[in-house]
This record gives structure tokens, sequence and C-alpha cells, in this order.
């Protein structure tokens, strides 16, 4: 990324601003704005997250932040209450008071003699989310977001569930929050009330995974900040943005095909990064095309940002699998509009474990029959690529092996596809709760296969996800699978794999019970690929090029101790015992500008013991520390979720430590029942 320090205006920055509430807590904020805009007032553009913006994110922070106001913006970082510096304490994810607490923000904002009186709001992950959720409660300044890497489906399409089965990254996610609730503030700034600060934190924050292992359906829970339930509350543009390795791919299609607002969607090969730190790569010019974006919608400037294609999409060329990749070869494809009239719905049939190509005749011979080993999915990577190599899914032979196969003919030429494919089935199941994971894979012609895209389905909330309903053994069902939308094109001579199976873990929680699965093979099993034909001269889909990603300066850090990342698999040919392995050791780190030594680890396990559903189990363990001079603070979290055929078990601790003194400790323990999950 090339760094730009010549901006069209001088910045001012003020690192500790106290942001009053109407309730008495006061939220900490560190704004950016252009030298002299007290006498020449510009628009202010809010990120509200509880990531820390002193530490945790003050590297990402000052890369875009200054670089926006140097292009004549007031830009915000705001610590959400309960984090960083902020008063109060976070107690779950989007509540009403995080929502209400935006709103005085952005009011505040607005009322700064340095601000026009118009804002926006921008943000990745919770400050794509929060970002959505409170453009439609329309605040009287908003004028524009961009949100990245977020969702319009809480329950659907987040962390927590994807088709009605719970995803291993719930517990991961969980426990990251649980870590990142137990920090403290910083003493140079709130002084001597850091410590009571602090243990109200540790104290009050709670244990969320207990939350959402209690919501297992589609509830009022999960459909609060959950903005699909009406887009047309939004009335301010959007720009949508995210990565086909990121776990949020898929709430763009649906806001360019659901807002009736001017509406941008852009995705690329990256990762859960902004696109201008994107990875894997191309990175691209995206502070250029973010500036672009407030310039039409906050100043009001006629600009080109509106003449480029609706979707903009990296159309992804084939590779051979790797967990992790530096760049995805491809090109920048676009479409004027979503759905795309240019979309064309192929359906091939599935039988004789194939994919049937265009004439061929449907095979309409027996069921094809499996039960998947709990050791189906270890090569799946991430629900969310983190680009924490490596996290991306593997070569998929080995879990193709415990799947039923449906291999196409080699192609004869080239096919593109850009959407959702969806995969429908005629099955039958052994057990009232079953799950299926259904897998496209590009197969070369040396057999490697690269997951392309999948999709998940609990087969008891086939009807719905508010009701689901128990299955009846032994009968069959019709089933529709959406996979998760991508842009991938297919060489000549690969191959077309559709896999399905009845475990994917530890990227999914599996079934109460191990699940024999009948796939009945003929004209209701079949795939709909959304293939997209070349692009011709003049027809409105060219992508002008990007620039070169660009940014301020971060600011400066210093390694004091190496980490380590590491994902292994482990397989114990004596007890049976398989297991994932996954450390993420960022070390300690000084932040140069504040004199601050941060250190974070976080180590997660995912075992079981061959085919044994009750074995099945899940830990994690985080260390949080910080230290300047004589201050020195460390947390350690801790937490495993088991289950058995009717119930979820799960162990919490938390240890808070004053250098070497333990000051706290939490533990929480319960017994949740499951429901058709």
């Amino acid at each position: 990324m090339r760094t730009v320090s010549d901006l069209p205006n001088d910045v001012r920055e003020d690192e500790y601003i106290q942001i009053p509430l109407s309730d008495g807590v006061r939220l900490a904020a560190r704004i950016w704005r252009p030298v002299g805009s007290e006498n020449d007032p510009v628009p202010a553009v809010l990120e509200f997250i509880p990531y820390r913006r002193r530490d945790l994110t003050a590297q990402r922070d000052s890369i875009h932040h200054p670089y926006m106001a140097g292009h004549g913006y007031a830009c915000a970082r705001v610590d959400l209450r309960g984090s960083g510096d902020s008063g109060g304490v976070l107690t779950d994810e989007y509540l009403e008071r995080e929502l209400l607490d935006a709103e005085e923000v952005l009011a505040w904002l607005a009322d700064q003699p340095w601000c026009d009186g118009r804002t926006g709001m921008m943000g990745i992950s919770w400050g794509g989310f929060n970002a959505l959720q409170v453009a439609a409660r329309r605040p009287e300044s908003l004028r524009a977001i961009m949100t990245a890497s977020s969702t319009d489906d809480r329950y659907s399409d987040d962390v927590h569930f994807m088709g009605g089965c719970l995803l291993g990254d719930n517990l991961s996610w969980a426990s990251t929050m649980f870590a990142y609730n137990s920090c403290p503030p910083d003493p140079a700034l709130v002084g001597g009330q850091w410590r009571k600060m602090w243990h109200e934190r540790l104290e009050h924050s709670g244990l969320w995974l207990d939350t959402w292992l209690r919501h297992q359906h589609r509830d009022g829970y999960w459909k609060h900040g959950s903005v699909i339930e009406d887009l047309g509350a939004i009335q301010v543009p959007v720009m949508a943005v995210s990565g086909w390795a990121d776990g949020y791919s898929n709430s763009v299609f649906r806001l360019l095909a659901g807002l009736g607002v001017p509406c941008l969607g852009l995705l690329g090969p990256w990762s859960h990064k902004y696109p201008h730190l994107g990875q894997p790569g191309p990175a691209i010019g995206f502070l250029q095309e973010l500036v672009r974006w407030w310039d039409r919608w906050l100043k009001g400037i006629d600009n080109d940002v509106m003449e480029a294609p609706a979707l903009r999409a990296w159309m992804q060329e084939s590779v051979v699998p790797s967990t992790a990749y530096e760049e995805r070869p491809g090109r920048w494809v676009g479409e004027r509009e979503w759905p795309s009239p240019n979309i064309v719905f192929e359906s091939r049939s599935l039988g004789a474990g194939r994919v049937l190509g265009e004439g061929e005749p449907e095979k309409r011979e027996g069921a094809l029959t499996l039960s998947s080993p709990l050791s189906t999915g270890q090569h799946a990577g991430k629900w969310c690529s983190y680009n924490a190599p490596p996290d991306l899914p593997y070569d998929q032979r080995e879990d193709d092996g415990g799947s039923i196969v449906f291999d196409s003919v080699p192609l004869p030429e080239r096919l593109e596809i850009l959407g959702s494919a969806v995969v429908e089935l005629e099955l039958a199941v052994d057990r009232p709760d079953a799950m299926i994971a259904v897998r496209l894979s590009d197969v070369t012609p040396k057999g490697q296969a690269t997951r392309v895209t999948y999709g998940l389905l609990n087969l008891t909330h086939a009807n719905g996800h508010e009701r689901p309903e128990k299955l009846v053994p032994g009968r069959r069902y019709r089933v529709s699978v959406p996979l998760n939308g991508v842009a991938q094109a297919f060489p000549p001579g690969h191959r077309v794999r559709i896999s399905v199976s009845t475990s994917y873990w530890p990227l999914v929680w599996p079934s109460p019970e191990p699940v024999t699965l009948s796939v009945f093979q003929g004209e209701h099993t079949r795939v709909h690929l959304p293939v997209r034909p070349a692009e011709s001269e003049g027809d409105g889909r060219e992508v002008a090029p990007f620039g070169e990603p660009e940014g301020t300066a971060p600011v400066t850090t210093s390694r004091i101790e190496s980490g380590e990342e590491r994902w292994d698999l482990n397989q114990d040919l004596v007890n049976y015992e398989s297991s994932l392995n996954v450390v993420k050791d960022l070390g300690t780190v000084r932040f140069d500008d504040i004199d601050l030594e941060v250190t974070r680890r976080a180590d997660e396990r995912y075992s079981h013991v061959h085919d044994d559903y009750d074995s099945v189990r899940g830990e994690t363990a985080w260390t949080m520390g910080f230290a300047r001079g004589d201050w020195s603070v460390r947390t350690e979290t801790r937490t495993v979720l088991t289950s058995t055929a009717t119930d979820f078990h799960l162990h919490a601790t938390l240890d808070a430590y004053e250098g070497t003194r333990r000051v706290a400790t939490k533990i929480y323990t319960s017994v949740i029942p499951r429901d058709c999950v």
C-alpha cells in the first residue's frame, strides 16, 4: 500500500474526546478533521465499534481516518460503551442501547462547530452491522453509509447460524468477545477511575455464548437488528462491500436486490478485511472510491461515482487448493443491476454419481446412501476467513471421501458463474434431527478439488427457521440448499463437483446423533448454476480499473515478543481421537506513541473421538495483557462447549490479574436444551 502524506487539507487529530450521552455515560472518541474546519465546517463520518481505538484498531484507523480527513471530512472513531476508554458496560451485540447511543453520537457530531450538520457512517464487521441498523432508524443528520463485511440477517447469515445449523465460529467469536470485554480502560486517559470501570466490566459483561445458545431459532432476538425485516426503512444511499473469502458476501447481493435507494456493491477476493488492505489480493484503491462516495452523498458533488456498474465483482480464475493465497488471479466484472438479466440459470440433473450435462438423460437409479464420519469437515477452514494462515479450505478430496459426490464430465469449454448456485435434493434420513453440507468444487484434471462455495441446511429448518419441525425417519423430503454467492471461472478440462455430507465439523456443530442420508436420483435432485455469459464490448458491464491502494501512515509499533500462528490436525490412532488445534498468538507489541505494550494469544481446539457424537468438544482460551511502566494487567478466559443428544453443556472461566496478583474470578456453568439444532 502506498503511504500518502500530501493531502488536500492539513489534518488535526484530537486523540481523546469524551462524548456525553443522555444517561450520563461518556464515550471515548478519536477525531481527525481538517485544520480550519471550525471556520469552514465539513461533513462528519462515524465508525462506532468495540475494538479499542487506542490500541487494537489504532493501526488500521490511522490509515484511513486521517486520509479521509485530509480530503475534507471530520472522522470520528468512537468506542462503544463498555469498551476501550468509554464508560458503561457492553452486555451483547447490537442492543437497543447501542443504537440509541449511535443516534446520540451522530447528533453530537452534527452539532459541533466544525461539522456542517451532515453525517455518514462506515465500518467493517460490527461497524458495518450498526451502520445498516442505524440507517434504518433514519437519524436526521445521516446522509449515506458504507457497510463492509456485514449482514442484513443476524440469524441466517451471521457468525452464529447458517441454514439453521450452529456454526463453530459461534463459539470462536463468543470467546473473542469474552476476552475483549475483560480488558480495562487506559489509566493514562481515564485516571484513577480505571480500576472501578474495569471491575464493572469484569462483573457485568456476562457470557454472551450462553445468551446466543438460548436462541436457537429465528426469533425476536435475532430479528432485532436484522434490517432485512424492513429494507424499506433505509432511506439513504448504501455502499456494500465484502469478499469471496469473507463470511458475509451474500448480504451484498440481497442489499442490491432489495434496497430502494442508490446502492453500489463491491465483491473482491478478500477475507474479512477492508479492500485497501485486502487479502488475498489484489487489494484496491478503496479509500479513493470511498472519498468519491462521500463527496457525492455528503457534499453533493456531482461526480461519476454512480456511473460504475451496480455490482463490481472479482471473477476468480481456477487455483489449486491452498489454505492461504497471496493473490487470487482473476478480473473485475460488472453488472448494471442485480438481479442481472445477464445471468442465466442452467439446471443440471444429479444422477449415477454425475452432474449430468445438457441433453443427457436423467438417471433414475436407486438412492445413494451415506453416513458421514465426524472427521468430514476437518479441511473446511473457517466460516469467515481472517487471512490468518491457514484458515481457507484445503483440498476437499479427504472430506469428499465422507460424502456423496457428483462429478460433471470434463468441461468442453470455459464456464463462468456469478451469484448463488442452488442444489435441490430429494432425500430421506433415519433420524428426527439432521443437517447436510453441500459443496461445489472445481476439480482439476489431476483430481485436486478446490472448494468454490458451499451451503448448509438443518433439515428440521427446511420450511423456515422460526418454527422448525422434527423429521419423520424414512419419509422423502424435497429440499433446496442455496450456496454462498460467488464469481468463479472453470477452465476447459476441469470438472464441476457437488458433494453432500451429513457432517462438516468443526465448521458446523454436529447433529445430535449420527445420521444416515439417502439421496434419490432423478428430476428432483439437481443443481442450478448461475451462468454468466462473457461480456461484449459496449454492453455497459465494463469495470474501470481501480487505483493503487493508498492511505496515511499507520501508527508505529515495536515488536517486543514474537508470536506464532498454527493450524494443526492431529489423529490419535490408539484412542481414535481427532483434533483441530488453532493458535493465533500475536505476541507482544508496543504502541510507540503511547508507550503501551499489548499481548494477545488465542488457542482453539475442536475434538471428537471416532464417531461418538457425545464426545464432540470445542475449547478456547484467550490471554490479553496491557502494560506501561509499573502498571500491568492481564486477563485469561477459557470457554468449553460440549453436547449430548439433548443438551449443550457450557463452562467458562475468567481470571483477571494486576501484576501477578489475581484480583477477580468469574465462573459460568449452564446446561441448555437443544431444540432442533
